[in-house]
């Protein structure tokens, strides 16, 4: 991967310790952070100023701004802000999900595994040298439950390679549940004064490693159009948003849906589709093109430049 996108690599940077980086660099500038907030209310994202109405404390609490960035997530408030005849949303829906466990057990490998097998997708990742984070496809009906320590790591190195296997090392679950595995983009991602950014706009299947990039893409989109607008009053960042961040989107949706389809067991496709997967796959192996757009998607395509 390093050798075929001149020199780039990826750096795993778990969601938990940026929301803890972002937590604590907040309280070093004395910034202030509401938590536990209810109620929630906004007025019509397309006024002036935007008005948010809650209760902090079981005090009333009162926010004007001049926009809103609606970061709150998939089952969040903000997406249902914009009016149901302007939003359009598109969604596939899995009939599989992952099963997730974290183990303070080293990992079966410093790199990342994706296994392909009969018996269905696993994933194998590190989050330090002493914990680790396996995934298996299971179906999207099971229960976290229903799956005993013993099940899960019976399961996941009879889906390993015989290597692979020998060197897995089991232990207590620390955490286990199930994830399921869903696209969906919403558009456009601006109504007025509001402005979605993440998981509120989008979601992508986790194979690709996507979810989090995009959020941050979003993220670092949006600051900047805020920027050039109370500088220059400059209003080509926030006009053209929506836009520029929904090109990048859909290549990552694409490239999430393409991986996902590689390295999962779809029986309703039958022997057939099965034959064409193994081909595909052994194409990607062997074919130094192929290689490479895989290795330029999973590191993270370009960002949109704009005229400053």
């Amino acid at each position: 991967m390093h050798g075929l996108t001149g020199g780039k690599q990826v750096v795993v940077y778990g969601q938990t310790e940026i929301t803890r980086d972002l937590m604590d660099d907040r309280a070093s500038r004395k910034l202030r952070t509401l938590y536990q907030v209810e109620n929630v209310e906004v007025s019509d994202p397309l006024g002036t100023p935007v008005r948010i109405r809650a209760r902090h404390s079981g005090e009333p609490l009162e926010i004007v701004a001049d926009f809103l960035a609606g970061c709150d997530g998939f089952h969040g408030m903000s997406r249902r802000l914009i009016p149901s005849a302007v939003l359009r949303e598109y969604e596939k829906v899995y009939p599989f999900g992952w099963l997730g466990v974290l183990a303070d057990v080293p990992p079966v490998s410093e790199e990342l595994i994706y296994v392909n097998s009969p018996r269905g997708f696993a994933l194998c990742s590190m989050r330090s040298p002493a914990r680790s984070r396996y995934y298996l496809q299971v179906p999207a009906t099971e229960r976290a439950d229903d799956w005993s320590d013993d099940r899960f790591w019976a399961e996941l190195r009879a889906r390993l390679d015989p290597e692979g296997a020998d060197r897995l090392v089991t232990g207590r679950s620390i955490e286990k549940s199930i994830a399921p595995l869903r696209s969906y983009v919403a558009e456009p991602m601006r109504s007025g004064r509001l402005f979605l950014a993440g998981d509120a706009a989008h979601i992508v299947p986790p194979t690709g490693a996507k979810g989090l990039n995009l959020a941050v893409s979003d993220v670092r989109c949006l600051a900047r159009a805020f920027v050039e607008w109370y500088q220059r009053r400059d209003p080509y960042g926030l006009d053209t948003y929506s836009e520029r961040c929904l090109r990048r989107i859909w290549r990552a949706e694409r490239f999430s849906w393409w991986f996902t389809s590689l390295m999962h067991r779809f029986p309703e496709n039958g022997e057939f589709g099965q034959k064409i997967q193994e081909a595909e796959l052994d194409y990607l192996v062997n074919s130094r093109a192929a290689s490479t757009s895989l290795a330029e998607n999973y590191v993270g395509l370009p960002l949109e430049s704009h005229p400053v």
